[in-house]
Parts: structure tokens; sequence; C-alpha cells
């Protein structure tokens, strides 16, 4: 990240995930402390984007046409997507298979 900085955001929905993570680690942990306070610096370091109604449609029309085809990607995944694409970004993952199935996101992954 700290090569991409000046290109890096996230969602405010990847905060939840890894703040949630994080805080079900034992209260004494080291690894926890380091992380917390990570992840309270992230809001300093880049934009954080939102669910927006712009968002909200396009999840709404994804989940619909994935669920016709039979596919049923987590809900929180369905809204990083959305997150993604309506505000014309790469989604940088290493979990790719989680999200291939989703129109028009770009993404790459930084892992390999």
């Amino acid at each position: 990240m700290e090569t991409h900085k000046r290109e890096v955001a996230t969602a405010s929905l990847v905060i939840h995930e890894m703040l949630y993570g994080c805080l079900r680690l034992p209260t004494e942990s080291k690894k926890r402390a380091l992380l917390q306070n990570y992840i309270t610096k992230i809001p300093q370091k880049m934009p954080i984007f939102g669910y927006d109604l712009k968002s909200a449609q396009y999840h709404g029309k994804e989940r619909a046409r994935l669920s016709r085809v039979g596919k049923t990607p987590a809900f929180v995944d369905g809204q990083i997507a959305s997150i993604a694409v309506t505000n014309n970004l790469i989604l940088a993952t290493n979990n790719i298979d989680n999200f291939q199935a989703f129109n028009d996101l770009v993404i790459e992954n930084w892992f390999i």
C-alpha cells in the first residue's frame, strides 16, 4: 500500500470487516492492539467511500441477476463491489473468486 498510497482508497464496509475481525481477538493480544491502531489510522491515510444510493441500486440489480443464475455472493462482498463499480475504482483483493461474477467490476490481485 505504501507504493500506491496516492492511488489507494477503501470502503467503509472494509473498515467494518477489519474492525470486526480485530475486536474478536483476545483483549490482551498484541496483534489486536497493533491491528486496532492501524485500523484507526486508515481514514487519515486514504479516502473512505460509503455505500450510497448509486451503490445500493447497482447492488440490488446485481444481486437479482446473480441469484437468477444460482450465485449468492456474500452480501458485504456485493456492497464492496458496488462501491468500487459506482466510483470507477479498481478492486484490489486476494479473494478474486468472491468478486468475479459482478458485472463491470475491475479486479486486481496485488498479492500474487
